[in-house]
């Protein structure tokens, strides 16, 4: 593998960078699906061929898992809606806000997370999906209602080697857990803060607003959560968690990610706040700690001041070159790259529409 490629996803298309392991200038080409709401992209490298998924809202074909199995140049799925509610649900499929593939030892199954909140697997790595009825059955369910950018199911991560467990999260209902392949589903909340509840209610069992959960496959019981305030790490799988805000200018904001080769160091992006979606000051940062959330560290160069824009949840990302490319792109369309693990930053791309998601890898 020589090249890297990177996925953004946005309000109105999808555009391809590509670069090479050097990650120093990029070319992009796009917009692919233009003037449709791209809300998810994945880039399945586990077979030979790589595989490229998103998830596609068209206002006038509705939504879609589209495929491409030679790099973007051509697409399938535009004739079969891949992810579908049974009649009995009487739901309607609104977005794709989730494409997470499992494993490398399941190279076909690819996990589709939704809005109405609920999980879709396949088996034949994204061509069609069923619905994991453990979690839609749920009785917590009638209780889950909309944040403010819909109910939906916005995170996925699958175990790296019990292929039982799962773990999901939504705004709002928080973070939900699988031990026995989606059978049976339990919260998995204690710890995280609902701010927007009345004092005594701040720490319901579910209910609260879980913007992004992250992992590293090495270590698959830490997990890190960033909230809607609140910034957390739990070193149990999900039984208990704390915070890890302490050092950063504000506790709220939408991604975090994980280095891909170090499971202690981890990235975020501060909001000011619920109200005031911009970078605290106005300048673009990513906070970085190399302890786990311990300490924080802010990172700037090559990134604007005068910058009022957000960056949502899955907006930023990693690829897994050594040293680490990290990857952001915001609501005014902008797009940066690290190549040396968020030391420095480069542009991409300005002038996008709003961004939604970002997915790089080596290919």
């Amino acid at each position: 593998m020589s090249d890297v490629m990177l996925l953004i996803g946005t309000r109105k298309g999808l555009w391809i960078g590509r670069s090479t392991r050097e990650r120093r200038t990029w070319t992009l080409d796009g917009p692919h699906f233009l003037m449709s709401e791209v809300a998810s992209c994945a880039i399945d490298t586990r077979r030979e061929r790589p595989r490229l998924l998103v998830g596609v809202m068209s206002w006038h074909w509705g939504t879609q898992v589209l495929r491409s199995d030679d790099l973007g140049q051509t697409w399938q799925g535009e004739t079969a809606n891949a992810v579908e509610f049974p009649k009995d649900t009487e739901a309607s499929l609104e977005r794709v806000w989730q494409l997470a593939p499992a494993p490398a030892d399941e190279p076909d199954v690819v996990y589709a997370g939704t809005e109405p909140s609920a999980l879709f697997r396949s088996e034949d790595r994204g061509e069609s999906f069923t619905l994991v009825r453990g979690l839609w059955d749920h009785p917590h369910r009638p209780n889950w209602h909309p944040g403010g950018g819909g109910q939906a199911i916005h995170t996925v991560v699958p175990h790296p080697t019990d292929h039982h467990r799962v773990t999901v999260a939504m705004s709002t209902g928080g973070v939900y857990r699988t031990l026995d392949n989606g059978e049976s589903w339990a919260p998995a909340n204690k710890g995280i803060q609902a701010e927007f509840m009345p004092p005594e209610q701040r720490f319901p069992e579910y209910g609260q607003c879980v913007h992004k959960v992250s992992s590293h496959p090495s270590r698959p019981t830490r997990l890190y959560a960033q909230n809607h305030g609140g910034v957390y790490r739990s070193d149990d799988g999900g039984d208990v968690w704390t915070s890890i805000a302490d050092g950063l200018p504000s506790n709220f904001g939408f991604p975090i990610v994980v280095d891909p080769q170090d499971p202690d160091t981890i990235y975020v992006f501060p909001l000011v706040g619920a109200e005031e979606r911009f970078p605290p000051q106005g300048k673009a940062l990513v906070w970085r700690s190399r302890d786990a959330g311990d300490t924080w560290e802010a990172h700037g160069d090559g990134l604007p001041e005068g910058f009022f824009a957000g960056v949502m949840r899955d907006a930023m990302c990693t690829d897994d070159v050594d040293p680490s490319g990290i990857y952001f792109g915001s609501r005014d369309g902008s797009v940066y790259a690290s190549n040396d693990a968020g030391e420095t930053w480069n542009a991409v791309a300005g002038h996008l529409p709003d961004v939604l998601c970002v997915r790089a890898a080596s290919i």
